[in-house]
């Protein structure tokens, strides 16, 4: 009678242990699913674009440079303003550069918002869809004739929006490799050297 008991307890064990094993690689697989996703539809594409934007406006500064070397478009109130080709220039960019990137990240921030890592939208993703928004009033009164060039309320968040995708980037680059298996892969690797 003890051996059915134990071979039935045993029975039980290994059944319970090839549930929760069962469970456990696929909560695995959906954690690795959504990373992925997170990766290829969110955080990846955003991050090209806040780079891509990055050069696009080093390049334009590099371009049009004021004696200081910095942008026509960096100067405070009290220097010399923009002239009628700088602006020109500008309004160009904006039309056929900034804003269909910035239109790209509103898009993406719209679209796959469900993607977030955060549990709520972070204020630097707002930013960037209102610059994006301001830009698309811009160029819509462009379009109108209104050729003036009024700033956003502040500067594009260049230095912070890199920082926050590229940070988000990498950390759920990590989380992919483990959930692979990539860094116990390694070890072992390491190990049978």
């Amino acid at each position: 009678m003890s051996a059915a008991i134990v071979t039935i307890g045993l029975a039980f064990a290994g059944y319970l242990v090839t549930y929760l094993n069962g469970l456990r690689l696929a909560q695995r697989q959906e954690r690795l699913a959504r990373v992925n996703r997170q990766l290829s539809e969110f955080y990846g594409p955003l991050l090209a674009l806040v780079e891509i934007n990055n050069r696009v406006y080093r390049a334009f500064a590099e371009r049009h440079p004021r004696p200081d070397g910095r942008s026509p478009m960096d100067q405070g109130p009290e220097e010399l303003p923009p002239t009628d080709e700088e602006l020109a220039e500008w309004r160009l960019w904006i039309a056929k550069v900034f804003l269909p990137n910035h239109r790209a990240m509103r898009d993406i921030l719209v679209n796959k918002a469900d993607l977030l890592s955060e549990p709520h939208m972070p204020p630097i993703l707002m930013e960037v869809y209102a610059h994006a928004s301001w830009h698309e009033i811009a160029v819509t009164r462009w379009e109108q004739g209104d050729l003036a060039v009024e700033r956003p309320p502040s500067p594009f968040p260049m230095t912070e929006i890199r920082r926050y995708v590229r940070e988000s980037f990498d950390r759920l680059k990590r989380e992919q490799a483990a959930l692979l298996g990539r860094r116990r892969n390694r070890v072992v690797r390491m190990i049978f050297r």
